[in-house]
């Protein structure tokens, strides 16, 4: 749980870019109140954001380009000065995946590796929005499938995935805020809150929804080992078996600080920033072949689901028409694009508006 939201820019920022082009791209999630910058940056005075800081993340891996996606993810606010937020975890993984993909568009990396750092709701964010782009595989909407292709790593930093499994927790965290600012000025949103809770409705959806697209992605699963002071008193905000499942092929650890502080580096020296950085820099060798046979494969695969709704359209409409164009003769043709478009043509000339008017975007 963060408490520095309060001047968070939202979207895509761009925290480092390497002279050449760059061999991946890590995109970085924070979480509930927090911010795409505060989130990842250690120290009251020093302010030392590891992401950009030229002795940490920049130094052990200078081919990487380096963003944040900064989102509304306040459940308290000051009236007037911030706002809670209206979306829900849907809302933020549609604007995550749309987001991301203009950003890399403008940039010529449609094709890049993806790593994200995810702590918090942003790991349960990035789940759903995977689970999203892997869905969009329409002719208008393909683009929007390289995201999930094109991802070839996680790291999850106390992401509740099984929720958050002490009803009172939830309640402390919303109290603590109401006693450290006065009601009269405080605004509450449970909406983000209650996705989290142990057996909700909106985490289980989530979680059978990315099951099956697991093993397409490296993962790396972290658990706080401090207790958070919630001045009252200390507990963990995710435990480990919420936020470290014990799974088939997935790696995981513990980092030596609280829920807040275990994204927050401040020397190459730290343990937890040297088993993050091992990580990514292995990530990094291996994702530039992987991602380039996936692109390849996964190109086929819609070229193939284009023809085959094509082919399924020629036969529902053989049966109004006199059309001469046979699903053999088009399957068995090199140049079945322009086949279908053949057929469009003069099914457009037969049939007028039954036949849509562009099957290829």
């Amino acid at each position: 749980m963060e408490t520095e939201a309060a001047g968070s820019v939202f979207g895509i920022q761009e925290l480092y870019r390497p002279a050449d082009k760059a061999s991946i791209d890590i995109v970085a999630v924070h979480g509930l109140n927090g911010d795409a910058i505060a989130t990842w940056t250690a120290g009251e005075k020093s302010k030392v954001c590891w992401l950009n800081d030229p002795l940490l993340l920049p130094k052990y891996l200078p081919y990487a380009r380096v963003l944040s996606w900064g989102y509304n993810a306040n459940v308290t606010s000051l009236k007037e000065k911030t706002t809670t937020s209206a979306d829900r975890v849907l809302q933020h993984a549609h604007t995550l995946v749309a987001q991301l993909q203009a950003d890399r568009e403008l940039e010529d990396a449609t094709e890049t590796p993806i790593i994200f750092l995810c702590h918090c709701l942003g790991g349960i964010i990035v789940k759903r929005a995977l689970a999203y782009s892997a869905s969009r595989t329409s002719s208008k909407l393909a683009h929007l499938h390289s995201i999930y292709t094109c991802t070839f790593a996680i790291l999850f930093f106390g992401t509740p995935h099984g929720g958050f499994n002490k009803a009172h927790l939830l309640g402390n965290l919303q109290k603590f805020a109401s006693m450290t600012i006065p009601k009269k000025v405080l605004q509450t949103e449970s909406s983000l809150l209650a996705a989290l809770e142990e057996e909700s409705e909106t985490l289980q959806n989530i979680t059978d929804q990315f099951a099956p697209l697991m093993s397409h992605f490296h993962i790396f699963f972290f658990w706080e080992q401090e207790r958070t002071d919630l001045k009252y008193t200390k507990d963990y905000i995710v435990d480990e078996t919420s936020a470290a499942p014990i799974l088939d092929g997935t790696e995981r650890s513990g980092i030596a600080a609280d829920h807040r502080g275990m994204c927050r580096f401040q020397s190459s020296s730290s343990q937890g920033f040297r088993t993050v950085v091992a990580a990514l820099q292995r990530y990094d060798r291996e994702a530039s072949e992987a991602v380039k046979k996936r692109t390849t494969r996964s190109t086929a695969a819609l070229n193939n689901q284009r023809l085959y709704e094509a082919m399924d359209l020629i036969e529902g409409l053989q049966d109004s028409s006199t059309i001469n164009f046979h699903p053999d003769q088009i399957r068995n043709t090199q140049d079945w694009h322009g086949s279908i478009s053949a057929f469009l043509a003069h099914s457009r000339e037969l049939a007028g508006s039954s036949a849509p008017s562009q099957l290829y975007n």
